[in-house]
């Protein structure tokens, strides 16, 4: 059942659409000052919220087009290759790949496919790659319909002119509730301002996993294939209009390591065509020209290895070799191009940490052998080159501030680090401000939540106490749907405590939407925490008797140090401890026989849990062995400070 409004729009576009066909006005091509369609191409983007099948739907179509991955096991998702996306199930990276399909006329065509992220925090992924596509295929689920990184990417393509199609998968599911999702895609599409044309958009149902994709909703049981899919996207999806006459120009959307060539730039070529040996140079998004060089290699994707090629040509998506300074948002081009092409604009980060050495640590020196600030600094600056979303500010010689789009992605790029052998400490978070016309503004988020009816006065109640104002509020029989404007520094640390208050049955999701005036102090329920006053190993003697007074961090065995929080107190206060006491021991033999000592597994956090965990007189110490929270002040400085803070 579709809403009036949707029914409505949905018979007049549908006019439209008639007439224009009937008059030969349908997909006409207009060949004007050099510009030309290339009908043996088309550039689309995998768009989606996050586990929505986006990678799963992506590697069926790899598995059924002509690219020798007949064989492909469907629960390998290939398009998933760093070893982080395979342990955390999410796409970090956007990636190429291409699929050879036959059109209507029976002649190949050959389809760039790009994956995208799926989760906010990597909404830069999505941003940067939108000016190498003509269309996006916008992925549903079937269930859950859209949420909230459904409208961030919708609002990303749209904002480009691009016209999406919707798949709605997981179809087969018995959750499905296709009629109800078809309407809330409608209503979103019409909330961020979609025109007619993007409003008549084409609706492809699916099921990567079972392998199926139909254009009739009652036809699940005959289709049998991706067929539809394709055939929606070669007849949907404008072939790259290319500019044959002017000279080579592309614009480099990312970046890749190559062993050999020291760096591949990726790019969708915009005019003339490029061979290997041309003479060419890049501009930097200020004007600045490089000096000439050569290129090197030129490739393009076949599956999802990359092939050599000779020459490209307008409209390609390629990767080409022979500048390893240049970088993203440059241009590279022949000689006589000196102006370079314009990039799409990055939503601003949201949130920050100051990076420093481990110096200051007792163990530090112990466990990495990239420990001093300008091997960090060289680190975090390399990445930046290829993240447009992250940006440094460098404090001191020592420390470096770090701007990022949330915790996951910047605890994503401290792990990556820790993985490679870096040392370094790491402050708590705060909220990038800006002030405009002379008042200070803060970041807001749109979050949405759904949850069990009974536990949702206790997420508004909470929600409120961090100055969340509720837009809506939907309920059922048995779940309710909220969706509020929240300052973002409010949300630091609440996933947690949504998921202990929901008993792990909640969804929550949020979207970076905008600037607030600044909110002032906001109320946070934070507990103490339980202080290491010792250097030596952990006994279980000790962390029993601790066990009662809160959550452990560190078992027994493990090594501790003064100042290292071992655990977090049930009470508002922070507690010092010796977690390292052992029983005493005499010669006088014990009347009972000693019980043994039964503790609770520690609680262990990931890098991102803890950088919304950890507290202003905090640091968060990462080695390649462990990940460890530490007072910055010792107990009497501590102290001090918490008796001035009374005094105020």
């Amino acid at each position: 059942p579709f809403s009036s409004a949707a029914r409505h729009w949905r018979t007049m576009l549908a006019y439209r659409r008639t007439v224009c066909r009937r008059k030969g006005l349908w997909g006409l091509q207009i060949r004007l000052f050099g510009f030309q369609p290339r009908p043996d191409l088309r550039n689309v983007a995998i768009i989606a919220h996050v586990d929505h099948g986006k990678t799963s739907l992506v590697d069926c179509m790899l598995k059924q087009s002509q690219t020798g991955l007949e064989d492909l096991d469907m629960g390998s998702r290939v398009m998933d290759s760093n070893k982080l996306e395979q342990e955390r199930g999410i796409t970090i990276l956007s990636k190429c790949a291409s699929v050879v399909v036959d059109d209507q006329k029976g002649e190949k065509c050959r389809v760039n496919l790009i994956d995208t992220p799926g989760h906010a925090d990597f909404g830069g992924e999505v941003e940067r790659i939108m000016n190498m596509v003509d269309g996006v295929c916008l992925v549903v689920d079937a269930a859950e319909g859209p949420m909230s990184q459904t409208k961030f990417v919708l609002m990303k393509a749209l904002g480009q002119g691009l016209r999406p199609i919707v798949v709605v998968n997981k179809c087969d599911r018995d959750m499905a509730r296709l009629g109800e999702v078809e309407n809330e895609v409608f209503d979103m599409f019409d909330a961020v301002g979609a025109d007619d044309d993007q409003l008549d958009f084409p609706i492809v149902y699916a099921s990567a996993k079972m392998g199926w994709a139909t254009l009739d909703v009652d036809g699940f049981d005959e289709a049998k294939d991706m067929g539809s899919l394709f055939d929606t996207i070669i007849d949907h999806v404008p072939p790259p209009m290319v500019d044959t006459e002017s000279n080579f120009s592309m614009l480099v959307t990312q970046t890749q390591p190559n062993q050999f060539l020291g760096k591949e730039l990726i790019g969708r070529i915009k005019s003339g065509e490029v061979r290997t040996g041309d003479e060419c140079h890049f501009i930097s998004p200020d004007g600045t020209k490089s000096e000439p060089a050569k290129i090197t290699k030129i490739s393009q994707w076949f599956g999802i290895q990359q092939t050599e090629i000779k020459v490209a040509r307008s409209g390609d998506v390629v990767a080409i070799a022979g500048f390893p300074t240049a970088g993203v948002n440059d241009t590279i081009a022949e000689i006589g191009v000196t102006d370079p092409i314009e990039s799409v604009p990055i939503d601003p980060p949201v949130l920050s940490i100051v990076v420093s050495s481990n110096s200051s640590s007792p163990l530090s020196g112990q466990d990495g052998d990239k420990n001093t600030f300008p091997m960090i600094y060289d680190r975090l600056m390399a990445e930046a080159e290829t993240n447009v979303s992250l940006s440094l500010t460098k404090l001191s010689s020592e420390q470096v501030q770090v701007h990022g789009r949330g915790e996951l992605q910047l605890g994503i790029l401290l792990e990556q680090m820790r993985r490679e052998g870096y040392e370094l400490a790491c402050s708590s978070p705060e909220a990038v401000l800006k002030e405009v016309e002379g008042e200070m503004m803060e970041p807001v988020e749109e979050l949405v939540i759904e949850c069990a009816n009974e536990h949702s006065g206790t997420v508004i109640e909470k929600l409120a106490k961090r100055k969340g104002d509720m837009m809506e509020f939907d309920q059922s029989d048995t779940r309710s749907k909220m969706v509020f404007k929240i300052p973002f520094r409010s949300l630091l640390g609440y996933r947690a405590e949504f998921t202990q208050d929901t008993r792990g049955d909640g969804v929550i999701h949020s979207m970076h939407d905008g600037y607030i005036p600044y909110k002032g102090p906001i109320t946070r329920n934070e507990k103490g925490a339980i202080v290491s006053t010792e250097m030596g190993r952990a006994t279980s003697f000790a962390l029993a008797a601790l066990e009662a007074r809160g959550k452990l961090f560190v078992s027994p065995g493990e090594t501790v140090y003064p100042n290292m929080v071992v655990g977090e107190s049930s009470r508002d206060q922070d507690m010092d401890v010796n977690p390292c006491k052992q029983k005493e021991l005499s010669n006088v033999r014990a009347a009972g026989k000693d019980e043994a000592i039964k503790l609770t597994p520690p609680v262990q956090m990931s890098i991102e849990e803890s950088i919304t965990y950890v507290r202003e007189d905090e640091v968060i110490e990462i080695t390649p062995k462990r990940v460890n929270i530490r007072k910055m002040f010792d107990a009497a400085e501590r102290k001090k400070r918490a008796r001035a803070s009374k005094g105020k």
